[in-house]
């Protein structure tokens, strides 16, 4: 068999980083020349998280074909050049889905449907799914071992072994090896219990990584793999570093990516991580910095704005800057009823949300922004209540607002269009305000058509651009007259020109909405054009 596979499982507890550890050895493997594709299953029954709360799950990744996934994708399509999709992202929910329609259709000829196998079929067909003409697929299991929700997803990852021949098979478990400050050593029982746990399952780890502050010394390399069952040099730090990009080199450092290459006896040229090196220089000696105040309501988890995290991270790379980030909560805003409290920042900038809470906070920021020249960047939700703001202050159109807060408002700026086109199927999508909320959204990638005389041109270089989307409601048609008039300029807009994509002020230092969300194509080797510009900006803006 061509395509090798590699399975990461994780223990002890959540949150130890299984998503950059799976991206990393991505990076790795691509930087000897290998092509592959990246999956992660996650263990809950939602079919997506499309509809799951920010603060439960953090940010929802789309892909370009509209697939709503885990946040974990944005790691591996940012550290990687693989090309992610609905097939990359795979739940419990949709592997049920998935075997129940078969059963009621009568493809299983009236067996009786269980766990083993007929779901464990499903999830190897998963895999094996993304096989095709790529050397190496690397799958993420969500979850801990432990986890009962897990245990399908492992069973079948163990079976997998059996299917395609252990040479082409390698497991990696993360665990966490925690320094003890009062005994003034690390311990290892942690790790030792959680393979203990994988074993049980039927799963012997061919590479332990184990998460800690420090890096491990020999001797307790040596005692964790006598008591896991595995080779001293199958034993890696996964040392915590000051930026995640960092995450490969230091693995590359501990001999990780050749000990893969050995276990799936592969042949591969010598590795270049020069871009990798790059990059870190850059992060740890920016010869500059800018403040930027990130106004939302998610901003007690900083997971839910991931992506747009990294992609202002990436702006920085671009202009040699660091980016001091400054969450702000738009609910305090909204209760002191000035921007008092981003007055300080360089620039300003409003990420998409969904739900009225706090919305009066964000249109308050954006006048502070408008009036008083400070670079602003408004992110879907944050372009609709751009156009929000500028309708009540400027074009005067009282109680101006978005239908999705006020049914009632006599100018619905920003409304719930019934009908548009779907540039990817080709087909007239239909919604209302019954619509089940997990299907009514503008989903992926569609393309926008730029003016030339525009910011947005004057980033992107080019013409027609194509970008990602997740909303529900659109700029009013009605409102375009009334709005450029004073003073407004549309700068994108899909091809039949009836969706608006992004607007900005011409009389302003800096001042730009999108109504799509360009921080899921951005990459630290190749940072995004708006998010480029507006660090420039926030950058010049500060030294005035």
């Amino acid at each position: 068999m061509r395509t090798k596979f590699i399975f990461i499982t994780g223990g002890v507890l959540s949150s130890l980083g299984k998503g950059l550890a799976a991206s990393s050895i991505g990076a790795l493997m691509e930087s000897r020349g290998l092509t592959l594709s990246m999956l992660k299953f996650d263990p809950y029954i939602n079919v997506d998280p499309g509809t799951m709360n920010p603060f439960q799950h953090g940010e929802v990744f789309v892909t370009d074909d509209g697939a709503e996934t885990d946040l974990d994708l944005g790691h591996y399509e940012r550290y990687t050049h693989a090309k992610l999709s609905q097939k990359n992202n795979c739940t419990t929910g949709r592997i049920y889905h998935t075997v129940i329609t078969k059963e009621r259709q009568g493809d299983y000829l009236g067996a009786t449907v269980q766990v083993i196998p007929h779901i464990t079929d499903e999830i190897k067909r998963t895999i094996l799914e993304l096989a095709d003409s790529v050397d190496l697929v690397i799958t993420e299991v969500g979850g801990t071992v432990g986890d009962i929700e897990s245990l399908p997803f492992l069973e079948a990852i163990r079976q997998f072994k059996g299917d395609v021949g252990k040479e082409n098979v390698c497991y990696i478990h993360l665990t966490l090896v925690p320094y003890i400050k009062a005994a003034g050593e690390v311990k290892t029982k942690p790790t030792q219990h959680s393979v203990k746990e994988l074993r049980e399952i039927g799963i012997q780890p061919d590479i332990l990584l184990c998460r800690t502050d420090r890096f491990l010394s020999p001797e307790i390399k040596a005692k964790i793999a006598l008591f896991c069952n595995v080779e001293p040099d199958s034993v890696f730090t996964a040392k915590d570093v000051e930026s995640i990009y960092e995450v490969p080199l230091c693995f590359h450092q501990e001999g990780l990516d050749e000990k893969i290459i050995e276990i799936l006896n592969m042949w591969t040229k010598a590795p270049d991580l020069g871009a990798w090196e790059g990059i870190c220089r850059k992060v740890k000696s920016p010869k500059d910095e800018v403040t930027i105040a990130v106004v939302g309501k998610y901003v007690n988890l900083r997971d839910s704005y991931k992506s747009l995290n990294e992609a202002l991270i990436h702006g920085g790379l671009a202009n040699d800057c660091q980016v001091n980030l400054d969450y702000v909560d738009s609910e305090e805003i909204e209760r002191s009823g000035t921007g008092d409290g981003i007055s300080h920042a360089d620039g300003i900038l409003i990420p998409g949300g969904f739900g009225q809470r706090g919305i009066e906070g964000k249109i308050e920021a954006i006048r502070h922004a408008r009036e008083h020249g400070v670079p602003f960047f408004g992110i879907c939700l944050g372009m609709q209540l751009a156009v929000t703001e500028y309708a009540r202050n400027v074009a005067g159109l009282e109680r101006a607002n978005s239908a999705e807060f006020d049914p009632d408002t006599p100018h619905p700026v920003i409304y719930l269009m019934q009908e548009w086109v779907n540039y990817q199927t080709k087909t007239v999508e239909r919604r209302d305000e019954g619509s089940a909320k997990g299907g009514t959204m503008r989903l992926g990638a569609y393309p926008c058509h730029l003016v030339r005389e525009s910011r947005a041109y004057e980033a992107y270089k080019e013409k027609v651009i194509s970008e990602r989307h997740r909303h529900r409601y659109e700029f009013n048609n009605r409102y375009r007259e009334p709005l450029t008039q004073k003073g407004m300029r549309i700068s994108g807009a899909s091809p039949d020109n009836e969706l608006v994509e992004i607007i900005e002020i011409p009389d302003h230092p800096w001042f730009l909405g999108c109504q799509f969300h360009p921080e899921f194509q951005s990459r630290p080797w190749n940072p995004h054009p708006l998010f480029r510009e507006f660090i420039r900006a926030s950058l010049a803006a500060k030294r005035k």
